[in-house]
């Protein structure tokens, strides 16, 4: 049977998108759905400000009339200037397992990059290294973090029989938390403080939190400069970012160290895991999914570990052990034993030394392909 590939136009083709995978993944106990209203707004440019500098299309594939797969084409210019190359983006490709499927799908995508006379293809990868992002290859018999995304192990044979290879890989990882810090944790974080002037910030209302959340954007462009997949937000990009994901956090679990001059130098961004309740919701608030959300956000199990980012003058100076130190102090008092970081790139070392401290496993992993025209 023909697959027919259709390109993403109306109101009803961005909702089309943006639901398949509640039909792919509707007995899966593993995957987490997002909020759907995010989803469709993520396509429209009067929603999402990056597709304003970004050229984006999307298509979706059907057989005998039913949608089997969806697959998007970005090319980010700001990325592509901070590297010198002139690449494209594969971005939120879902099929059933179907090389008929899988091989359109492709065809589309690859076919429009050409069009723009580009020398590759990368992905999968979103609009910026804070949206969907990485093709998970490992791990698939645990829960992901709302900020991770869950795939069908079939999708890696695709990927490598379409000739795609490996680009670069995210590591997650589990840690727990132990009962009491060592002794010698305490001596060195108080010796850092004092040696260079650094002191801990700690928040309990959102009002309290609210001076710092554009500065640690600021410094979240300086920290993240030099890491594959990102380039500097621009401003509507960061309150963009801002609105979506701070309405969720506890700001207990946002913590920052300030210099001497009263300048921020680092800051840790977790939250409540929200996995199991956004099972619950289904990926609508209502009419019971806000309910699920706001029990996990006060009432907290496990933790997301989302964002460090240290200053890069200052990253070799043990500021992210004192922001992992002020976590801990917040998850041991709200009986808080697991943490689930994100994706870390496998070549941010400096990163993945704070595991180093903690009990931990590596047992997630995401990789980015590429594919040379």
């Amino acid at each position: 049977m023909s697959i027919i590939i259709k390109e993403v136009v109306t109101a009803g083709d961005v909702k089309t998108f943006a639901d398949l995978p509640w039909k792919l993944y509707k007995n899966n106990p593993y995957w987490v759905p997002a909020m759907k209203g995010d989803e469709r707004a993520a396509l429209m440019p009067d929603k999402n400000p990056a597709m304003k500098f970004c050229k984006s299309k999307f298509w979706l594939a059907y057989r005998n009339g039913r949608c089997v797969g969806r697959i998007g084409g970005i090319i980010n210019p700001l990325w592509n200037d901070k590297t010198g190359e002139n690449l494209a983006r594969f971005t939120r490709v879902e099929f059933e397992n179907d090389p008929l499927v899988a091989d359109a799908l492709f065809a589309a995508v690859e076919a429009w990059a050409k069009q723009q006379q580009v020398t590759g293809l990368m992905g999968p990868l979103g609009f910026s290294n804070l949206d969907h992002q990485g093709l998970l290859i490992e791990g698939q018999e645990w829960l992901p973090s709302v900020a991770s995304d869950y795939h069908f192990d079939y999708y890696h044979d695709h990927f490598t029989r379409l000739g795609y290879q490996k680009e670069i890989d995210w590591l997650e990882f589990r840690i727990t938390f132990p009962d009491a810090l060592p002794e010698k944790s305490y001596k060195v974080a108080e010796m850092l403080k004092t040696r260079f002037g650094l002191k801990s910030i700690n928040f309990t209302t959102k009002a309290e939190l609210e001076p710092y959340k554009h500065k640690i954007f600021e410094l979240f462009n300086q920290a993240f400069a030099g890491l594959f997949g990102t380039y500097e937000l621009p401003e509507e990009l960061i309150w963009y970012y801002i609105n979506k994901y701070f309405p969720a956090i506890n700001p207990r679990y946002v913590k920052v160290i300030l210099d001497k001059e009263d300048e921020l130098a680092g800051f840790i961004i977790a939250m409540p895991s929200l996995s199991k309740a956004m099972q619950k919701a289904g990926g609508k608030l209502f009419p019971f999914g806000w309910w699920h959300l706001k029990q996990a956000i006060d009432h907290p199990q496990e933790m997301d570990l989302m964002l460090t980012g240290v200053r890069p003058e200052l990253q070799k100076l043990g500021v992210a052990a004192l922001l992992m130190n002020d976590l801990w102090e917040a998850a041991k008092a709200d009986g808080v034993k697991f943490v689930e970081t994100t994706g870390m790139l496998e070549n941010n070392h400096v990163a993945i030394q704070m595991w180093k401290s903690f009990d931990h496993i590596q047992h997630k992993r995401k990789r980015c392909f590429r594919k040379m025209f």
